[in-house]
């Protein structure tokens, strides 16, 4: 499973109208800087003391991004009024409470009001939907980006064309008219940093790690305090692997950005990404600490005191965070987590009651597959291995199933004692992929449950072919051959071939001198003691 447990740089807005004082204006332009550079209690800052409605807007911004929509509500509303821009700032109140309608009526009459032709009040309102992160909107906004396209007069906006990158985001097929957006703020303004920091940032998800570097490194280049642009090489560099430098990449994010509760959960979260468990929970506790009600770091807490084998700990943080989150907080992740803590904790039809209720409600296919695994993998726990077939049959005719679940659907075949078909499932693998190494070996043992009495030889051929196979690196599939030995030992031993048999216990037991099984088969490849000649009795 992969998901951010961060929140990803929002847009800087433009909302500096002709009427506003030059105090307020300085003032709002400082804290849109902080905004996009991601220091927010520096953007507070900036704006303490205005009680303008420019300046109430971003404070509702702010509060939206750190997850606080009750506030941003209560902020855009400082700033809402007749104008345009307070009609914009009204709809983004409703938006923030999740009411798209109310948002969609208050948004149409502020074009309205402009007949259409205001790019300030168009961006804006392509801006609040971007900024929404609500998928559904996306059709919404374009009629007002094509609007402030025509208004523009071929003439590019930079910020429009960031929010219309930022839109497209939301879009599941979205990535090449959001790319494209960039490119254009780029054309219009070649030291945008944070159209470069975009464009990288998409780079980034779309796995093309030439390209994000080069636009990344361009953002820092244009302004080296850019710290987004470090939170997003850390990411690359830990998608590729290299988590060392993901590791020391994110440090410097966190020495360039604002030292804040914030950056510590979004350090907390790039540590529990990379596996470092121990120090993730560190630092979990020390955000905790300041904000107990941090709804990202109840649940990474959950998640990692189970990774870090405190099954207890982490049912009761799961249950704290399960009734704190609100519904539409509630992510896959969360039920597979819950699920597993749950069969840890010996509460094996709890863990399937939960998985069946999140899988009916799970749209997203790959996330609804991994949700049945981890269904399969509970039911497996209960020994309901006919189920655990269905539901690994049920995963393989899904939409972007591949084979790796086809391997899934064998070994629960393999383990109802189904042998048969486990056979056939592995042949399509072996077919498919050829050098796939361990195939062979869970093929040998589906064919040994055919053979239970090892004398017919059916796990034979796989066997050895798995042995051909994972012979040139031993150290990495040990087990495995050390299985096979003793497996092609024994039906040796039952075909009277004693010296094939004395030859594979030799192998298993150099690998494994304490392999238990080599060992008995050794004692009954032993000739048996001579017998001892009984006393003779002496005549009476």
């Amino acid at each position: 499973m992969s998901f951010k447990p961060w929140k990803p740089l929002l847009l800087t807005a433009l909302v500096v109208g002709a009427g506003t004082t030059a105090a307020t204006a300085q003032k709002v332009a400082a804290a849109q800087k902080a905004i996009e550079l991601e220091r927010y209690n520096e953007a507070r800052a900036d704006l303490a003391g205005d009680n303008s409605p420019e300046a109430s807007f971003e404070m509702g911004r702010i509060y939206q991004m750190r997850d606080k929509p009750d506030s941003a509500a209560t902020a855009f509303n400082k700033a809402a009024g007749t104008t345009p821009f307070g009609m914009v700032a009204a709809g983004r109140a409703l938006l923030a409470k999740n009411d798209v309608a109310g948002a969609d009526a208050k948004f149409a009459d502020a074009a309205k009001a402009t007949k259409m032709k205001d790019v300030r009040i168009l961006t804006l309102i392509t801006q609040a939907y971007a900024e929404s992160d609500n998928k559904s909107v996306v059709d919404k906004a374009i009629p007002y980006v094509k609007a402030a396209e025509t208004a523009s007069k071929g003439k590019d906006n930079p910020a429009l064309m960031i929010a219309r990158g930022d839109l497209y985001q939301l879009s599941e097929s979205g990535g090449g008219e959001a790319m494209s957006s960039y490119d254009r703020a780029i054309a219009a303004d070649a030291n945008n940093a944070e159209a470069y920091y975009r464009r990288g940032a998409l780079n980034v998800r779309s796995r093309n790690g030439s390209e994000a570097l080069t636009n990344l490194n361009k953002a820092i280049e244009l302004n080296p305090n850019y710290a987004p642009a470090y939170k997003e090489l850390a990411e690359m560099y830990f998608a590729a692997g290299q988590y060392d430098k993901a590791t020391s990449t994110f440090q410097t994010f966190m020495d360039k950005a604002e030292k804040s509760p914030n950056t510590d959960a979004e350090y907390a979260a790039f540590l529990y990404l990379s596996k470092k468990y121990p120090e993730a929970l560190t630092q979990i506790d020390k955000v905790l600490a300041a904000d107990p009600s941090n709804l990202t770091m109840n649940r990474l807490k959950a998640y990692t005191l189970y990774e870090t084998g405190d099954y207890a700990g982490a049912a009761t943080a799961m249950d704290s965070y399960m009734k704190m989150a609100p519904a539409e907080k509630i992510i896959p992740e969360d039920y597979s987590y819950q699920s597993k803590i749950l069969l840890k904790n010996k509460r094996p039809a709890d863990a399937i009651a939960v998985l069946q209720k999140s899988i009916a409600v799970t749209t997203d296919p790959a996330k609804k597959r991994d949700l049945m695994n981890d269904l399969a993998v509970a039911q497996s726990a209960t020994g309901d291995y006919k189920g655990a077939v269905s539901t690994q049959k049920q995963i393989t005719s899904m939409p972007g199933s591949d084979l790796t679940d086809q391997f899934r659907y064998a070994v629960a075949l393999t383990k109802n004692q189904d042998y048969q078909r486990a056979d056939s499932v592995y042949n399509i693998i072996n077919t498919a992929k050829p050098d796939y190494v361990p195939a062979y070996q869970y093929r040998a043992q589906a064919n040994a449950g055919l053979d239970p009495e090892t004398t017919k030889g059916t796990a034979k051929p796989y066997y050895e072919k798995y042995i051909q196979m994972a012979s040139a690196t031993p150290d990495k599939y040990k087990s495995g051959l050390v299985e096979s030995y003793d497996y092609l030992a024994l039906y040796n031993l039952n075909a009277k071939n004693k010296a094939e048999a004395s030859s594979y216990v030799e192998k298993a037991l150099a690998l494994d001198p304490t392999d238990e099984r080599a060992i008995t088969i050794k004692k009954n490849l032993a000739p048996p003691a001579p017998r001892r000649a009984a006393p003779a009795t002496k005549r009476k």
